[in-house]
């Protein structure tokens, strides 16, 4: 790496570190800390770091989204701006190596299946409570149902369009519809996250979280199964078999929809095999749609 590459890694750490310690600042303050001009700052907070960083920026000062402050390590930093400073050398290696830094320390607390986001504009600052609370590991307040809830907060969770808050209440994993949630509130009182319940989530790919769940072995045409091979479709898939004619899969849900909404999207290619007592309630809901 080049002297210069070098000085703007150092120069980058030390912007860095300020964000991550919740400081805000000028640009003016900055250039003269660091022994440089307005605009040189400028391109790092706007061109260098923006893109990956969450920061603000009131009418002079720049900032840190709370959520985010404080989450950073010194290694996450360091290697950060070390990035940062050869985006323009190597820019599609700068991109992937920092989206794998964030994922791993800012965004850890959202899964998205799919591209797609519920409109949130309205509230905003209780999705950001929640990423927060998630993110420190405080515990949550909050009405639900009409219901007073108290639970330990482990990811949200953006399916089909919608988001959802997969928790731990009274030690039981459940999931709650973000929409739906009212009268928000983080607590000071911190949680040490259940072992057990952050595996369930970690492994489960379905689209519900549940400690609970249903074996399913399917048996898929020929023609279609190399979408099954080529990316896998369902949660925790498993090739039991594959000839010329079939593909048997093994798949792990938490709830009958999940698999009936695959078997019934690939119809007439797919089968379910087990539990036989799936395939016939899936048999009789076609026969009942077609007698409607």
């Amino acid at each position: 790496m080049s002297d210069k590459t070098d000085k703007i890694a150092i120069r980058l750490i030390g912007i860095i570190t300020k964000l991550n310690s919740g400081e805000r600042f000028t640009s003016k303050e900055l250039a003269e800390e660091f022994g440089t001009t307005e605009k040189t700052i400028t391109t790092d907070l706007n061109k260098r770091l923006s893109q990956f960083l969450p920061i603000e920026r009131d009418k002079y000062h720049y900032y840190l989204e709370s959520y985010i402050v404080g989450q950073l390590g010194f290694n996450d930093i360091r290697n950060f701006a070390n990035l940062s400073g050869i985006k323009e050398l190597y820019p599609t290696l700068a991109d992937e190596l920092l989206a794998d830094i964030l994922n791993s320390k800012i965004n850890d607390s959202c899964l998205v299946k799919g591209g797609k986001y519920e409109d949130l504009s309205s509230k905003t600052e209780e999705f950001k409570l929640l990423r927060l609370a998630i993110t420190i590991k405080h515990k949550l307040n909050f009405t639900y149902n009409d219901k007073p809830r108290v639970v330990n907060p482990y990811k949200l969770v953006n399916n089909d369009d919608i988001w959802y808050l997969v928790a731990d209440e009274d030690t039981k994993l459940k999931t709650f519809s973000f929409s739906k949630i009212a009268k928000l509130v983080k607590t000071k009182e911190k949680f040490q996250p259940n072992s057990e319940l952050v595996e369930i989530i970690n492994k489960n790919q379905a689209n519900w979280f549940s400690q609970e769940s249903i074996s399913v072995i399917l048996e898929i045409d020929a023609k279609v199964s190399e979408y099954f091979l080529r990316r896998e479709l369902l949660p925790n898939q498993t090739i039991l078999k594959k000839t010329e004619d079939k593909l048997i899969l093994k798949t792990q849900v938490s709830f009958e929809d999940e698999i009936l909404r695959v078997v019934r999207y690939w119809i007439p290619h797919i089968k379910i095999v087990e539990p036989q007592d799936l395939q016939e309630k899936l048999l009789n809901e076609l026969n009942n749609y077609i007698k409607a």
